[in-house]
């Protein structure tokens, strides 16, 4: 009876000296498409262009200030697009994520816990006055050129002479 505890518990030492090899094992800096994928990261190389195409979003032609970034988690990634259009081009790419609801005021909200935007030096846009706000899961309305997002926030900020900055996350 002692051989045999002795024996589980030799192997029960071997299976968690090679867990623990396997979990701790470190990924290449230098290669941006290897992560630990245990910690959040900024993709380095990706921006405007991966988010546009993650979110399937055109950024209208004339846009200015175009800014994107991918935050890499462990468990899904964030996408973040922001640009400055003319009013009527930021209301025409909200209604074509097909919110169930249109865009509407959001109330003023604490700063989040994380800052996303900030890493493209931009303000958090739930904490602005006057932001207006509309969001949607693609896949239950049936929105089949957007079937890999889970979820799509849109927000727009009234700028001076008719613009708006549009700011989009999606993960």
């Amino acid at each position: 009876m002692n051989t045999q505890r002795m024996v589980r518990t030799r192997l029960f030492a071997a299976l968690a000296g090679a867990l623990l090899l396997t979990s701790c094992s470190t990924a290449d800096a230098d290669d941006p498409h290897v992560t630990d994928r245990r910690t959040s990261h900024w993709g380095k190389g990706v921006g405007a262009p991966e988010a546009s195409a993650f979110m399937k979003v055109k950024v209208p032609e004339g846009a200015t200030e175009v800014k994107g970034a991918v935050q890499v988690n462990p468990q899904e990634d964030v996408y973040l697009l922001s640009f400055v259009t003319d009013w009527k081009n930021a209301e025409q790419i909200a209604a074509d994520l097909r919110s169930e609801t249109p865009l509407h005021p959001k109330k003023y909200d604490l700063p989040p816990t994380t800052e996303l935007f900030g890493h493209l030096g931009l303000t958090e846009p739930q904490t602005l006055k006057g932001v207006r706000w509309a969001g949607v899961c693609p896949p239950c309305v049936s929105d089949q050129r957007r079937s890999e997002v889970a979820w799509i926030e849109t927000y727009v900020h009234s700028q001076a002479q008719g613009k708006a900055r549009v700011y989009l996350k999606a993960f």
